[in-house]
């Protein structure tokens, strides 16, 4: 057993005497010979390439850690929109529930204005209709009485002018005593004064000018129609009219609204009241649906019961996709605050509990830790990692994210 122990020592001295004064045998005989010294194995195996000058074991697809490689042609088929870093503002808003609700200034509910019968309905609910078109057609004793009396008093008054032109010329003449000229001449005032009395009475009633000089042509059948008129044009989201239906003079027959703009009904609770103020822009949203609209009233007292201010914001509605009725949100542009560096939310994506930017490259993206300040609804402030003017992905951020993670493993293995 000794003598073994001592050849293997013997051994062992003898190689490492002939690594040191014959270095330059091959590593390979040397290591079959067991010459290989703690100095051969300190010395680190350099890693091959492929040709290109990337190291054997590199991502296949030509990632470098935190870079992703992708040609212009690639960056727009995977639909990533760039655009700069810039200096901007932060914006503080203020969300406030609302109520669509229609334009009161272009709204309209036409009445009866005389008892009587419906004998025709000539526009149905959700008809659009132009100002002065017929909707209905009422037949009323009163209104017939109205006509007759505006008749008689016309009849009257060209009898009354027609006496006062010949007592004028008997008068003249001297003919006639200056008493018969000043009673003629008073009953025809007196007669004028009737007529202005019942065309007074017509157009209270709804019966228009051009309607009220025609009254003499008209057959006499028609003295008791009256013809129920928008007043505006619109759309009629209300209609209580029935032909056949008796109605009374205060009766609501139709609305007409022009929706073209409509109004927000809104509730601005007290501590937001210092941020509110008429001509604020707000932005509404309904679903999926947004629009911008301007706040037109601010109420200078409070509800009792809510201790709130009544807003409203009008909006416009040309595309007819606001409904009055329905609820919405209002968010008030309340307050700015200037940054430096101000970049969308949609452009910081979080790595390993790190936020991260996507900064363009001329070979495609580099990843930028960014350290997040303030922020707002839309935007975020960098306050390190940044600088204005600088590239950055801000759409369809997240297949970066995805290509950066396959990167990363790969580099891991």
């Amino acid at each position: 057993m000794r003598r073994r122990s001592f050849l293997v020592l013997a051994g062992l001295i003898a190689g490492l005497g002939l690594a040191v004064f014959v270095p330059r045998v091959p590593q390979n005989i040397r290591h079959i010979a067991g010459l290989t010294t703690i100095a051969d194995a300190a010395v680190k195996p350099q890693s091959k390439t492929d040709g290109h000058g990337h190291a054997e074991g590199a991502d296949e697809e030509g990632h470098g850690e935190g870079k992703v490689t992708m040609t212009p042609e690639q960056v727009t088929a995977a639909g990533i929109q760039v655009m700069p870093a810039s200096s901007g503002a932060l914006v503080t808003k203020v969300s406030v529930p609302g109520v669509l609700a229609a334009n009161a200034d272009h709204l309209v509910r036409i009445t009866a204005r005389v008892p009587g019968t419906i004998a025709e309905v000539r526009k149905r609910l959700g008809d659009m209709v132009e100002a002065g078109q017929v909707l209905a057609v009422i037949e009323s004793r009163e209104i017939a009485d109205a006509k007759g009396e505006h008749l008689a008093a016309t009849r009257v008054a060209a009898l009354a002018n027609v006496t006062l032109v010949r007592e004028t010329k008997l008068w003249k003449q001297r003919i006639s005593p200056e008493q018969d000229y000043l009673r003629a001449k008073a009953a025809t005032e007196e007669a004028s004064i009737r007529v202005d009395l019942a065309r007074q009475r017509l157009s209270a009633l709804g019966l228009p000018d051009e309607d009220v000089a025609r009254l003499a042509n008209q057959p006499v059948a028609n003295l008791r129609r009256l013809e129920l008129r928008a007043p505006i044009a619109g759309r009629v989201i209300a209609r209580a009219a029935v032909q056949g239906a008796a109605v009374t003079a205060d009766a609501e027959l139709f609305s007409v609204a022009d929706l073209s703009a409509v109004w927000i009904e809104m509730t601005i609770p007290t501590q937001d009241l210092p941020l509110a103020r008429e001509g604020l822009p707000v932005t509404i949203r309904e679903g999926s649906i947004q629009g911008q609209g301007r706040i037109v009233f601010l109420s200078p007292v409070l509800d009792p019961d809510t201790r709130a201010a009544r807003a409203v914001a009008e909006i416009d509605n040309a595309s007819g996709q606001w409904r009055p009725g329905g609820f919405v949100t209002a968010e008030l542009a309340t307050a700015e605050q200037a940054v430096d560096v101000l970049v969308p939310r949609s452009a910081v994506q979080e790595v390993q509990g790190e936020k991260i930017v996507f900064v363009r490259t001329p070979d495609g993206f580099e990843r930028r830790d960014v350290a997040i300040g303030r922020e707002d609804a839309a935007a975020y402030e960098i306050v390190f990692g940044l600088d204005a003017g600088t590239d950055i992905a801000t759409g369809n951020v997240f297949s970066l994210k995805a290509e950066l993670s396959k990167s990363e493993a790969g580099h891991s293995h």
